[in-house]
């Protein structure tokens, strides 16, 4: 049986190494669009993969609306077509004169980004004044995640109407990502979705009883993006899916997306009897989370032994490994395994057909 991840030239790439292959990406954005039900509902994340090309790929498909988590992704999104940017990513400190410059550098594409209190908002509002310039934000909401959003009702809509009142700001919208929604069970992720969005459907409600319109509701992550793509009026922000992982493949098997990014890794000693170490350390796959890191397809059965910063120990049963022998790995986690890499290989028939720079993986571009 064919093996779709392997290199006819694996000589040519030094590891360790991201592989993108880009027929599986081309795959992704197409059941993303499928699912979405309508392209322009599409507001994919960029900060699973951080390229350019695949700004550009997507664009051709008619997605022109994206999502972002720096000021570098959202300049690089405007450089490549993307029309309609969100930096999901309250600006504090300097970020705040950083965006203001971004709307300014780039006065032909729509950037917004969100905030959830009055004292960042109000400094963008003296911000928006100093330049004379429109600063589109969202309001973002917790809904249960704990991490960033306003949680209570009534001082969202303070905050609202603040936003409303203020010279230089515009109220875009809502903005809702459900990150802490893991149910593996897609009946039961459902159930959970949809209670806990019923704080966001009487905060809209509320804003409705003031006859405050809401022009956009941005919602979901990726596990959560088909039960949102069932409301017609809701935008979805899935970004693992392009090129997936293990993690979620695992996890959510209702979602058939492909993998489109394994490591090529090497065998780099033998250290004992049925132990082989590979260059696959910690500055080579996100290591956030506990073991498996990492599904190592070239093994059939293997434990991983030892993780350190250069080196993954393995203990395995097969015998006839050699140093230097390539070992295919699909990483538990990509988004932040993709910014330990200054440039991915991308893989086509089992051949390398380009090398991209990963461009966003840098803090700041120009702005």
């Amino acid at each position: 049986m064919e093996k779709w991840y392997t290199l006819d030239h694996p000589e040519q790439v030094a590891s360790p190494a991201l592989l993108i292959y880009i027929d599986r990406v081309r795959y992704n954005i197409e059941l993303m669009i499928e699912i979405a039900g309508d392209v322009s509902r599409l507001r994919p994340h960029v900060k699973t993969h951080k390229l350019p090309e695949l700004i550009e790929i997507q664009v051709s498909y008619g997605i022109k609306k994206f999502k972002c988590a720096t000021i570098a992704e959202a300049e690089m999104v405007a450089q490549n077509g993307g029309e309609d940017i969100l930096l999901a990513y309250q600006p504090v400190g300097p970020n705040i004169e950083r965006f203001i410059t971004l709307t300014d550098t780039y006065p032909d594409t729509h950037f917004s980004t969100v905030v959830d209190c009055l004292a960042t908002t109000s400094l963008i509002a003296q911000a928006a004044e100093k330049y004379k310039l429109e600063v589109s934000l969202y309001l973002d909401i917790d809904d249960g995640m704990h991490r960033t959003g306003v949680s209570r009702i009534d001082e969202a809509i303070s905050l609202v109407e603040y936003i409303l009142k203020a010279p230089g700001l515009h109220f875009e919208g809502l903005h809702v990502y459900d990150g802490h929604i893991h149910e593996s069970d897609p009946v039961r992720r459902q159930e959970q979705c949809l209670s806990d969005f019923e704080k966001v459907n009487e905060l809209i409600r509320g804003l409705k009883s003031k006859s405050i319109d809401i022009p956009h509701l941005i919602t979901g992550g990726t596990p959560t993006f088909p039960i949102h793509a069932q409301f017609a009026d809701r935008e979805l922000s899935p970004g693992t899916p392009l090129l997936w992982d293990m993690g979620y493949s695992t996890a959510f098997k209702d979602l058939k997306f492909k993998h489109a990014a394994v490591l090529l890794s090497r065998i780099i000693s033998k250290p004992q009897a049925q132990y082989v170490c590979l260059d696959l350390g910690y500055k080579a796959i996100a290591s956030e989370m506990s073991h498996p890191r990492v599904q190592l397809m070239s093994f059939a059965n293997y434990n991983i032994e030892n993780h350190s910063e250069e080196h993954l120990v393995v203990k395995i049963e097969e015998e006839e490994l050699n140093i230097g022998d390539v070992v295919y790995g699909i990483p538990t986690h990509i988004c932040p395994t993709v910014a330990l890499y200054e440039d991915t290989y991308i893989i086509e028939n089992h051949k390398i057909i380009d090398n991209w720079k990963i461009l966003a993986r840098r803090r700041s571009l120009t702005v």
